[in-house]
């Protein structure tokens, strides 16, 4: 076997590949800038062509800095909900509809007539309601997820999908079909796409693809996943119980999991990893809290006088408005925030303890749900660089606390990437 696999990522402003050797490590990455996609209300459209432009830039780069004849997967991960309408020979038809769309309103209201509360398809992030429009589009003859078409021009297939895309387009991972409350909806289900297991090969390089980027036309082409899955897989959290928190101006929590978990009054739906199920919350508290009291600059100073071993007490809920998602699902949930002590040093611990307090309470709650508990902790996002709110969070949580080996969706793309040509690569 030869000894890198590739990840692609489509982001929402650029796309990022990366080469993972065996042993989990990334060995060259590069990335390519992308304009925004076009907003108009509450339509928001991309011309897919931007994607694979891209997409061919950044593997152009990539491909300079690694041995191309190492090169034997690549997978593809995108943004979840994003879909287009192609052709027989996958040429689209019209511009993507992204997975920040909320146009489709008519749509949903259909989808929630007739759809059971616990599928992944039902409001604004659904991406088969955006689906029920595309389909009207002359000669369309399937509907696609963004990874999915990148995966078709890459190895010249456009009938398939993966199962963590198909999610929010209705797909049911348990009964591993399409249900037949789709067609209720109005949809046409021939359009759909074939649903395979993420990690699954689904071909190969196509000739122009292979001459055009010097890789070898053997070179596997695997089902991906979507932007969020492959973010987890990144940091090498491989087990039931490894849970990935993400401190970036929210708090959001992802949990491997023998048991999947649905909660539909929490945002949480799983997505199946494997023979393992990932499952996870985001709470409306987060960085974004801090940043409404303290600079960057700020935040960094009064870091060196924080002191873990004594806690604050003073039991905060961070909120930046009232509402609240989970650990709670209350959309009237006020922050509490006071009293406010004098020093600017003990208000910030105290804000990172209440938010490390949700934290632990948000992995008990998906405990509660029916998870498996939490086991070991991966960090990433701005917040991770912090050691004295990890400090604090440990004490909260009271699990060991291990590096993630990356935190690019790519990465953890090409993890996927070598699973489709039978390797595990070490967490």
């Amino acid at each position: 076997m030869r000894g890198l696999a590739l990840g692609l990522d489509i982001g929402t402003s650029g796309v990022r590949v990366c080469a993972v050797d065996q042993a989990g490590t990334v060995a060259a990455s590069s990335a390519v800038a992308m304009p925004t996609p076009r907003r108009r209300g509450r339509a928001v459209r991309q011309d897919a062509r931007v994607w694979w432009s891209a997409a061919r830039k950044a593997l152009a780069a990539l491909c300079d800095a690694i041995d191309r004849r190492a090169v034997c997967a690549i997978a593809v991960d995108g943004t979840s909900g994003s879909v287009l309408a192609v052709d027989e020979g996958g040429v689209p038809l019209a511009p993507a509809r992204m997975y920040n769309d909320a146009a489709a309103v008519e749509p949903a209201r259909a989808i929630a007539a007739v759809a059971p509360a616990t599928t992944a398809a039902h409001g604004s992030s659904s991406a088969l309601a955006r689906a029920l429009e595309l389909q009207r589009v002359a000669g369309i003859a399937r509907i696609l997820h963004q990874a999915d078409w990148i995966a078709g021009q890459l190895c010249g297939r456009h009938d398939v999908t993966d199962e963590n895309n198909a999610l929010k387009t209705g797909y049911d991972p348990l009964a591993r079909q399409w249900p037949d409350w789709i067609a209720r909806t109005g949809m046409r289900t021939s359009l759909l796409p074939a649903v395979v297991p993420a990690g699954t090969r689904i071909g190969s390089l196509r000739r122009e693809v292979a001459e055009t980027f010097g890789l070898p036309a053997e070179t596997a082409v695997v089902a991906g996943t979507t932007d969020g899955c492959a973010a987890f897989l990144a940091t090498g959290a491989a087990q039931a119980g490894d849970g990935v928190t993400s401190l970036g101006s929210t708090l959001t929590l992802k949990l491997l999991t023998d048991t999947p978990v649905f909660a539909p009054a929490y945002g949480i739906y799983s997505h199946r990893v494997g023979d393992a199920w990932l499952a996870g919350g985001a709470s409306n508290s987060g960085g974004a809290v801090l940043l409404s009291f303290f600079s960057r600059r700020r935040l960094r100073a009064l870091e060196a006088r924080l002191d873990p071993r004594r806690p604050t007490g003073l039991d905060y809920y961070p909120l930046a408005a009232a509402g609240e998602r989970f650990p709670y699902n209350d959309p009237a949930l006020a922050p509490r925030l006071a009293p406010r002590p004098p020093e600017d040093h003990r208000f910030l611990q105290g804000l990172l303890e209440g938010i490390a307090a949700i934290e632990a309470l948000g992995y008990r709650r998906l405990a509660e749900l029916g998870a498996t508990p939490l086991r070991t902790l991966r960090t990433v996002g701005g917040g991770a660089a912090n050691q004295a709110w990890t400090q604090i969070r440990q004490a909260r949580l009271g699990v060991p606390f291990l590096p993630a080996r990356a935190d690019e969706a790519a990465a953890g793309a090409a993890r996927l990437a070598w699973r489709g040509v039978g390797i595990e690569v070490a967490a």
